[in-house]
């Protein structure tokens, strides 16, 4: 596979969901799931975007030209070794960065795709990069489903867990954020890799925090890898996971063409 120079984008795409079987494939007012995906990768600056499916419905689903669609193994993990899987063969330079764009993600906005890809390219400390937002739900302060990042005062992440933190003692009696200065952050499931940490990202063992979180970003913390992190320039609505969210993002689809 040949690749322009810039940097890429890679959408892992499985067709098997406990929840939502063939999620890819449902249809969003006209078009299949993953062609919304690749069509707002192609609207960013990526000079490549290629789809990494496990499903030969899905490469026949993939609707245009301008982007490459590769037919992956069934056996992985984790969408991450699935993007590895798609370019492993590519001659790409340690630097080059590749973003992991997930495939249930139809609402991602263009510009926050530019976004992680400058941020990684701008961090030369770091591997990895991604983005975070502020919660202003105290709900999901203690939601295990809302992934929540500590980040330094350089922009490196610290930590990342399931658990509220950080965890502001004695402020805590309510599920309402507490009034302070402290902000709590989200973690928005964006990555954008150079090339040598991708590398080595799949080639380490499952961690121990990772296995104890369900969060494989922490294998890179727990083998000294730095992760660049910004708030979001944009809003990134939630992805797909379930009926009420093909259902949401319909609404949001049709609002969109009205206007």
């Amino acid at each position: 596979m040949s690749f322009s120079s810039g940097f890429s984008v890679v959408i892992p795409a499985r067709y098997g969901s406990t929840r939502l079987p063939g999620k890819p494939l449902i249809d969003l007012n006209g078009k299949p799931m993953i062609q919304h995906v690749v069509e707002r990768a192609l609207a960013s600056r990526a000079s490549n975007v290629i789809v990494a499916t496990d499903d030969p419905r899905i490469v026949d689903a993939v609707r245009t030209e301008d982007a490459t669609v590769v037919l992956t193994s069934k056996e992985h993990q984790s969408g991450t070794d699935r993007v590895w899987e798609a370019i492993s063969d590519a001659d790409l330079a340690d630097e080059a960065v590749v973003v992991n764009v997930q495939g249930d993600e139809p609402l991602i906005p263009s510009v926050v795709i530019d976004q992680a890809a400058d941020l990684v390219n701008q961090a030369d400390d770091c591997g990895v990069a991604t983005l975070c937002e502020v919660m202003r739900d105290g709900r999901d302060i203690f939601n295990p489903n809302v992934v929540k990042v500590v980040v330094d005062r350089y922009g490196r992440a610290l930590y990342f867990s399931r658990a509220p933190i950080p965890w502001e003692r004695g402020k805590f009696e309510s599920n309402e954020v507490p009034e302070s200065e402290q902000a709590w952050y989200r973690h928005l499931g964006i990555y954008a890799f150079k090339h040598w940490a991708l590398r080595r990202f799949v080639s380490l063992p499952k961690s121990r925090l990772e296995s104890l979180e369900s969060l494989e970003q922490l294998r890179l913390l727990e083998n000294g890898i730095s992760i660049a992190i910004a708030e979001s320039e944009s809003d990134i609505p939630a992805g797909v996971d379930t009926q009420a969210d093909v259902d949401r993002v319909r609404e949001v689809l049709a609002s969109q063409n009205s206007n």
